[in-house]
């Protein structure tokens, strides 16, 4: 799905889909049957795009072999689907019956985590739309936190430096420039904005940026205007942001409160817990640790949780969303005299995983449930200025 910025720049909306368990080629094939397609017809529009989660052993297998890649490119076209950014994030395996922390690996000290991002690119350079020469892909923000010594500081760095010189062969060798975007997410090494921009100092910014993901943006108590301000004065670009919006509970230890929040402790996901209090933000690596009697988190000022909820409502009371920190969001990167970045993805992977209650039933509330976040996102682009292309 296309709009325009009134300079006249194309921005692309996107759902990512990593909500989709789907793993192989024939299953990513599916799914374009089963639920992006009907989510275009749903939305009543000519095209519909994709952030594409692509595991690595399916990256390699496309990006190896143009006949399966052809008809991965067929399918999108008879599905008026299309493509211009990948989710580079998990490596494989996001829905396993738990995956926790295994989402962070392989991490960017070693071979793998770039040799699957250039498969990736190489793949979404062939994929990308007619007239369209640049592409993102959004990837771990290094590592988790720990352990951290310095010795892999500067083999992530090494990395990183390879990953470069691939993205610049590839470029030359077809034209097309693809971007890769450090997301920093709570709990890894790269937290925060200002962490990311340190991690990459010095980095070639034609290829390197950020991944702007409005959930953890809201979980780390970082406001918008600051975070973006900080990276146009870094030189870092945004190559795309992901419009997700987080759980927050007022009162997360008063009885109303817990009550609600407990049946968001679930087992697959890591649901990183933040609360600040005196200008000092406190964490716990999940919500049933932040619950914990002796060693969790006081309660006293809302919690804020990697919990990534619908964009086109908000939780049952007590608890409520980060939509409106979204929306600010959304309005900083759009509502100026230039776009600051041309791809959005919105990314709620947890709908499976919410309360029984609030999961979509079957395939058809779930594709019900992903327009309705689209149409919402698209919606709220138009009030900060774009408009329909």
């Amino acid at each position: 799905m296309r709009l325009l910025h009134p300079d006249g720049t194309p921005v692309h909306l996107a759902y990512c889909t990593n909500v989709h368990p789907a793993e192989t080629p024939e299953g990513i094939l599916a799914q374009l049957d089963q639920y992006a397609g009907p989510v275009r017809a749903a939305l009543g529009t000519d095209t519909v795009g994709l952030g594409l989660w692509l595991p690595a052993a399916t990256a390699a297998l496309l990006a190896g072999s143009p006949t399966a890649l052809g008809e991965l490119r067929a399918r999108l076209a008879d599905h008026g689907l299309e493509t211009v950014t990948f989710n580079g994030f998990p490596y494989r395996g996001f829905h396993d019956p738990v995956v926790k922390q295994a989402v962070y690996h392989p991490d960017w000290t070693g071979p793998e985590r770039p040799s699957y991002t250039l498969d990736l690119a190489r793949v979404l350079a062939a994929l990308l739309p007619e007239g369209v020469d640049r592409g993102s892909v959004s990837t771990l923000p290094l590592a988790w936190r720990e352990p951290w010594p310095v010795s892999a500081r500067d083999a992530a760095r090494r990395r990183l430096e390879e990953l470069t010189a691939g993205l610049d062969r590839l470029a030359e060798e077809t034209g097309k420039v693809i971007r890769v975007g450090l997301e920093p997410e709570p709990g890894c090494v790269a937290e925060t904005v200002p962490q990311v921009i340190e991690a990459l100092a010095g980095t070639d910014p034609r290829y390197l940026g950020i991944c702007l993901d409005a959930c953890h943006l809201a979980v780390a108590h970082e406001e918008p205007e600051e975070a973006v301000a900080a990276l146009d004065a870094a030189g870092v670009p945004i190559v795309k942001t992901q419009a997700s919006a987080a759980l927050i509970a007022d009162d997360p230890r008063g009885p109303e409160g817990r009550a609600a929040l407990e049946p968001f402790d679930e087992p697959r996901f890591l649901h990183q817990v933040r609360e600040e209090t005196g200008g000092r933000v406190s964490g716990r690596d999940d919500l049933g640790p932040a619950f914990d009697a002796d060693d969790g988190l006081p309660g006293d000022a809302p919690w804020r949780v990697h919990y990534h909820v619908p964009l086109h409502r908000e939780p049952d009371p007590p608890l409520r969303s980060s939509r409106p920190l979204l929306s600010r969001t959304l309005g900083v990167l759009f509502g100026g005299e230039r776009p600051l970045t041309e791809h959005v993805e919105v990314e709620t992977y947890t709908w499976t995983v919410l309360p029984e209650e609030h999961r979509p039933a079957g395939p058809a509330g779930l594709v019900t449930g992903i327009a309705a976040e689209l149409d919402w996102c698209r919606k709220e682009l138009l009030r900060h200025g774009l408009r329909p292309k």
